[in-house]
């Protein structure tokens, strides 16, 4: 059988983590190795990303990025997706219960088949793939765009065989204000 196309899984048991980075979880981990494994370019922002720039909390939420728009990449992050069985999160599970009250602390969210057109929106795609969560930032006007984030970023080497992209702390901050809010933090000068 070819394996042209098939797709890596998660690692469920992932890499411990380099030195100095133990404090950032094994899932996230996981989720940027297979990330990596199905050549997805993208620039890491969030919580995790706070967490490799050095916040000693451990990163809370979902792995956060922003992927390289261009069309390959796209496609390769929606066929990963898919592969993955890629469903979408939502804050209630069927008949408005509270997620946490169906399937032990996980809804029922719908499965979604992702084209790469799809991951392009101005919109955040909130995203499970199984255990593991991925949020897949969109680009809201105003934002930074992909080639922005990655000349601020800086390389990092969080687990052997693993080096990601982390976005820069005002890009960071920037998106978690987004996150928020749903706008684009905007500096207003005035006069007095």
């Amino acid at each position: 059988m070819l394996l042209k196309n098939h797709q890596p899984a998660i690692d469920q048991a992932p890499a411990a983590p380099a030195k100095g980075f133990e404090h950032i979880a094994p899932a996230a981990i996981a989720v940027m190795k297979w990330l990596n494994s199905a050549r997805v370019d993208y620039v890491l922002v969030g919580g995790v990303a706070r967490a490799v720039r050095g916040e000693a909390r451990p990163a809370k939420g979902p792995v956060a990025i922003v992927p390289a728009p261009y069309g390959r990449n796209l496609d390769r992050l929606a066929r990963a997706l898919n592969a993955a069985h890629a469903r979408e999160r939502s804050d209630h599970g069927p008949l408005g219960t509270a997620v946490g009250a169906v399937a032990g602390g996980r809804g029922r969210e719908a499965a979604i088949r992702l084209k790469p057109e799809m991951l392009v929106r101005p919109e955040r795609w909130t995203l499970r793939c199984g255990e593991h969560e991925l949020d897949i930032e969109g680009r809201p006007p105003g934002s930074p765009s992909y080639q922005e984030l990655l000349y601020e970023a800086v390389r990092t080497v969080l687990a052997p065989g693993l080096a990601v992209e982390v976005a820069a702390p005002e890009d960071v901050e920037q998106y978690d204000h987004v996150r928020r809010t749903g706008a684009v933090a905007a500096m207003v000068v005035t006069r007095l």
